[in-house]
């Protein structure tokens, strides 16, 4: 038996845990593993209780396919009936209860042998789940075994709770920044799309240079809202048909100031706080030439690096109602030529060994419905890279399989379908 010294440690260990977790799949898992190990059973599942529904689910569970979710009614099995009634189950012989269904060890080859199945309760006393652990390696689960659940399913409870609440707060800060995206490219008519296409190929980016999820979301955020600024820029300006006068370039050349004043009056989780700094750098150049602040490559942050390079190659490869998109291989020419001074060579690299497929579905996302999976299938194993070497090449030396591919990238490119 633990002493109430060695329970203690045992529940300040599993808060500890739980407290960095904040994505439910992530908290949920931890909470098995933590709770298989405490209690030394074989494995756990957290079930969550949807009211609306009257389901039972979990997005994990030991044992199970990862990612694939279990759900049943919330009045079955031995699991549901924790759940309507309250009550705590520890079964030492699973096979012999009434209540207890084999159907899942059919399925999965799996033995139970006994276990403890416990309610979780909010703070209110109203029942969000089931805690259900599996077969004790020692024998069957004791009373200080279900005293320990107890206290962990009450920490367990409050950490599930808060990552509820946290994820509505992503949902609705989503909801939010790809309402605000949207309704500023219906603004410019001129460059609708651009906002989506540009974090479209700045995420693939972070995704080819394996970054973190965390950077990846600051940098998809950043790309929403990166021209946000211009709604500081009157009509007049961002419209208008001929040159621009010195002063109204100056206008639109402060956008990404705006930008930063904008996105800093905006309240983002402490994870998303790079956001107005990535946003409002789209237009630095690493020479220290670009605009507004004129910071060096040290100075940018790698974010809005990579959406300098997004926002340039979506501008040059967009249609507009006074031109059609740059070829490609012109488009590549100015970023090659620019690299070093304006690009940061390395997120050019990274740009070249995107698949094909992924530059194509971005350049037509508008239309992406017009795709034909089959055509592009083989593009999945391209780099980007290779069109730019294939439109370099003479034409009279091409394969009849780079040909038919050049030929149905063109296609697309020139919106030719």
């Amino acid at each position: 038996m633990k002493s109430e010294n060695e329970r203690l440690q045992v529940l300040l260990h599993f808060a500890q845990n739980l407290q960095a977790q904040l994505e439910l799949d992530k908290l949920l898992y931890t909470t098995m593993e933590e709770v298989a190990r405490i209690l030394n059973a074989d494995r756990c599942t957290v079930f969550l209780l949807d009211e609306e529904k009257q389901e039972l689910w979990s997005l994990v569970a030991m044992g199970i396919e990862k990612g694939k979710e279990i759900r049943f009614p919330a009045d079955k099995g031995i699991a549901g009936h924790v759940a309507m009634t309250g009550e705590i189950l520890n079964i030492p012989d699973a096979y012999r209860d009434s209540r207890f269904n084999p159907e899942i060890d059919r399925k999965t080859g799996y033995r139970t042998r006994n276990m403890l199945t416990m309610p979780m309760s909010d703070k209110n006393e109203a029942i969000i789940g089931v805690f259900q652990v599996l077969n004790k390696e020692d024998g069957a689960f004791s009373h200080e075994d279900e005293e320990l659940l107890s206290a962990i399913s009450k920490i367990a409870a409050t950490a599930i709770e808060n990552s509820l609440l946290y994820e509505e707060q992503v949902e609705s800060l989503n909801s939010f920044v790809e309402t605000l995206s949207a309704t500023l490219d219906t603004r410019d008519y001129i460059t609708a799309g651009h906002s989506q296409r540009v974090t479209l190929y700045a995420t693939t980016i972070c995704q080819q240079m394996k970054m973190d999820k965390d950077c990846c979301e600051q940098i998809r955020y950043a790309g929403l809202l990166h021209d946000i600024g211009k709604l500081g820029v009157p009509e007049s300006v961002l419209f208008k048909a001929g040159k621009l006068t010195d002063e109204e370039y100056a206008v639109i050349k402060n956008h990404p100031a705006v930008t930063r004043q904008i996105l800093e009056s905006i309240h983002f989780p402490r994870k998303l706080k790079l956001v107005p700094d990535i946003a409002s750098t789209h237009h630095e150049k690493i020479n220290g030439k670009g605009y507004p602040d004129g910071l060096t490559i040290d100075q940018i942050p790698l974010g809005g690096r990579v959406l300098a390079l997004a926002d340039v190659f979506d501008a040059l490869t967009s249609r507009r109602q006074y031109r059609d998109r740059e070829p490609i291989e012109k488009v590549w020419s100015i970023i090659e030529k620019d690299a070093g001074e304006t690009f940061d060579g390395k997120v050019v690299d990274v740009f070249l060994k995107i698949p094909l497929k992924r530059i194509i579905e971005i350049l037509e996302y508008d239309q992406r419905e017009k795709l034909n999976p089959e055509e592009l299938a083989p593009f999945k194993y391209l780099p980007f890279q290779w069109i730019i070497e294939i439109k370099r090449k003479d034409p009279e030396t091409l394969t009849e399989d780079e040909q038919s591919l050049l030929k149905t990238f063109d296609r697309y490119y020139w919106r030719q379908y």
